[in-house]
């Protein structure tokens, strides 16, 4: 039986791995054994255990609760505890997700002691090695055996850096496996979309029902810990709120919420605190989230995933950075890039308002990419 160890740290990456678990407890549990590790990069439970609790993930097999703290240190504690349990458990691969310290920390421990990485996502890039997670994306890459890019694009990317998409079995780290699957966020999407319907109950409880309302999403440190980045974006929002009587729901990250009150603008923390029509809520579940993005008229957003899941609901996208690592949704016309700026952000608004996007091609496979990775894992 094949033995992977999984590595899940931040809360996205426990949503993506509930697709291949969902895969293995469904078609592969006589020949697929995964292990789970939750690095503990986000251990709140309204950051974390609440996803495992409503996906039906099963429990993680080790907690290494790292927690907070600088980059260095924070990645320091994971890779010590990843190797301690590589070394106890001896998995044929070790899985990965995305870019985060988490990622970075798996990548690390695995290729020192010479056990093989599977990449999920990868491929992407923003170009802008300023991002932290620019840096852990590009590294886990070139640390793997087997690469899972869920784009064209991120094929692409990986082209340019050297890697053939035709190279064949057997795969090792001078020699990788890489595969255009799709993407393991829309099997979700098809999979816990109506789930979500008959589950939560978010959109009475806000008295959204049958409304029209933006969803926004702002996380990234870059224009959290940066008042004039924040100031200009809270401006926005304000504005479209106040001129155009848009309702806009924002669940605050707990960063967001923190820097809020150290960085905006008296004047403009009272308006956005006053207005009926500015929504602030807590950090929401991950079926709460569908229903917003499924449910909102358009979406306002820094988060990557946040952007691709705006493409999965058919909603114009505004994007709160100079760059994106999903440069079709732009491409595509669907998404806007405006980083912090106030005027680049209304205008945008002002776009999509008037031409709201009519086509979304299936940019992001079938809903079987976690099956695909199953198989290739399985293969070779």
């Amino acid at each position: 039986m094949l033995k992977i160890l999984t590595i899940i740290g931040a809360r996205p990456q426990i949503i993506k791995a509930a697709a291949l678990s969902r895969a293995i407890r469904t078609d592969y549990a006589d020949r697929i054994n995964e292990i789970i590790l939750h690095t503990g990069q986000h251990y709140d439970d309204n950051m974390s255990q609440v996803f495992f609790d409503e996906m039906g993930i099963p429990p993680p097999d080790y907690n290494l609760n790292v927690g907070s703290g600088s980059h260095g240190k924070q990645t320091a504690a994971m890779i010590r505890g990843i190797e301690e349990v590589i070394e106890k458990e001896s998995p044929d691969y070790l899985v990965l997700y995305g870019d985060t310290n988490s990622t970075l920390a798996g990548a690390v421990a695995a290729v020192k002691l010479g056990i093989p990485v599977a990449h999920i996502e990868a491929g992407l890039r923003s170009f802008n090695k300023s991002m932290p997670e620019e840096i852990n994306r590009i590294t886990c890459d070139h640390c793997s055996t087997l690469l899972f890019s869920p784009t064209q694009a991120g094929l692409e990317n990986l082209s340019r850096e050297g890697f053939s998409a035709n190279s064949t079995p057997p795969y090792n780290i001078d020699h990788p496996g890489v595969f255009h699957c799709g993407d393991v966020m829309y099997d979700n999407a098809l999979f816990f979309s109506e789930i979500a319907e008959q589950q939560t109950g978010i959109l009475k409880k806000l008295e959204l029902t049958g409304k029209r309302f933006i969803l926004s999403t702002i996380h990234r440190d870059n224009n959290t810990d940066i008042a004039e980045r924040l100031n200009a974006i809270f401006s926005s929002i304000l504005r479209i709120a106040t001129d155009y009587g848009e309702a806009i729901v924002l669940p605050l990250h707990p960063r967001t919420l923190k820097m809020i009150d150290r960085h905006l603008d008296n004047t403009l923390l009272d308006g956005i605190r006053s207005s009926k029509n500015i929504i602030m809520i807590p950090p929401v579940s991950f079926l709460e989230m569908i229903m917003l993005e499924k449910h909102s008229s358009m979406i306002i957003t820094d988060s990557g995933g946040v952007q691709k899941e705006s493409y999965f609901y058919h909603k114009p996208c505004i994007i709160l950075r100079p760059e994106t690592e999903w440069v079709e949704i732009v491409e595509n016309g669907t998404a806007v890039i405006t980083d912090a700026d106030r005027e680049n952000i209304l205008s945008a608004y002002q776009h999509f308002l008037k031409n709201p996007p009519a086509s979304f091609p299936p940019l992001y496979g079938d809903g079987r990419a976690a099956w695909f990775v199953c198989e290739t894992l399985l293969s070779t």
